[in-house]
């Protein structure tokens, strides 16, 4: 079953979305202000997002800018406003469609239909996808070797970007830092693995809200580190 997020301040516009929605078997979800439905769009997985323009926090521009930059998830942006200037502006930033307010329900539907058909041919069409890591608002792109934190990219030196996606790929395990040395630096434990720790402090600098607490990279005193799901 698809789910689709709509992101609308107007609550009886966004439940009569839902209705129809969900009446031709979609799951959904709303967000009521801008600021929710960015975190919701970057956090979670959806398969299609109805972004409305003018929004109380992040407005919709903003919102399908920083979604577009992580994720290639439809946006079917929708306003009041009918200026060529804005549907040209939100196009521009990513959106797949753009919808005038008002508009039939069952276009709306109708839209959302061939907007999920039109992507799901793309990716079974032999298009490339790139091998991406997602937990809980951290992203890590392996094909392209690029990390984000919930939506805002971080750059990594090549052996940080190694050593956090292979603990990112090996959830819940734990590994010796010696283990952790010869997968990376690709040698024998005999060497410096005090190198280890080091990265793995700037990693967590870089992807923690509180190092002091990680929620990512879990220290196992005496053992050594586990990437936590």
């Amino acid at each position: 079953m698809s789910k689709i997020l709509i992101i609308e301040d107007e609550e009886s516009i966004a439940e009569l979305e839902k209705d129809y929605l969900e009446l031709s078997g979609f799951e959904v979800e709303i967000a009521g202000d801008g600021d929710v439905g960015l975190k919701k769009a970057l956090e979670e997985e959806f398969d299609l997002i109805i972004l409305d323009l003018m929004l109380p926090g992040t407005d919709g521009f903003e919102i399908c800018r920083r979604v577009r930059e992580v994720k290639n998830t439809p946006i079917i942006m929708v306003s009041a406003k009918k200026e060529d200037i804005d549907k040209i502006r939100g196009l521009g930033l990513g959106a797949d469609d753009y919808m005038t307010k008002p508009f039939s329900p069952s276009e709306m539907v109708a839209r959302v239909k061939a907007h999920l058909a039109r992507y799901e041919r793309l990716i079974g069409s032999g298009v490339p996808v790139n091998d991406v890591i997602e937990i809980r608002g951290l992203k890590i792109d392996k094909t392209a070797r690029r990390v984000w934190v919930n939506g805002e990219e971080k750059n990594f030196t090549t052996k940080e970007f190694d050593l956090l996606a292979f603990l990112a790929q090996n959830p819940n395990h734990v590994f010796t830092k010696e283990e952790l040395f010869s997968k990376i630096w690709d040698m024998e434990s005999v060497g410096d693995i005090a190198t280890v720790t080091v990265h793995i402090k700037k990693i967590r600098e870089k992807i923690e809200f509180n190092t002091a607490k990680p929620q990512y990279i879990e220290t196992i005193w005496g053992v050594g580190y586990r990437f936590k799901v």
